[in-house]
């Protein structure tokens, strides 16, 4: 079983105040922090820290979160590590997409508060490595 200064998460955003605000919250949880801005520092994480769960923005330089997560789902060693997506992105066609390639959930920032997505990297954990 994990204890919480052993979780690792990795926060896949560009906006580099919510970037913050979410890495400050989570650390003050005790969870092990990694923060990436594209997805060029995103893989260095993924692939040396391994975390334990990636909240990821859909909106990214570069290339977009819907390719970031089919990537990861489709790749053996990262296909089980559970994703969130947190967008401004909101369409039912968005929110249909992501779930469908294999996101966890999906967190429009719009209607969520940090302390909400905080929460919900909480109960992820518990279902995915306190239950098991």
């Amino acid at each position: 079983m994990l204890k919480r200064g052993e979780v690792k998460i990795l926060v896949v955003e560009d906006d580099k105040f919510l970037r913050e605000i979410l890495v400050g919250k989570l650390e003050k949880e005790g969870y092990t922090v990694f923060e990436a801005s594209n997805w060029n520092v995103a893989q260095k994480h993924i692939q040396g820290d391994r975390p334990h769960v990636i909240l990821l923005d859909i909106v990214l330089p570069g290339i977009d979160g819907f390719e970031v997560l089919s990537t990861l789902k489709r790749n053996r060693e990262t296909s089980a590590i559970p994703i969130i997506i947190i967008s401004n992105l909101g369409s039912r066609e968005d929110v249909d997409r992501a779930l469908r390639l294999g996101a966890k959930s999906f967190m429009i920032k719009a209607h969520h508060t940090p302390q909400e997505i905080v929460d919900a990297v909480k109960k992820t954990l518990e279902e995915y490595y306190l239950r098991r």
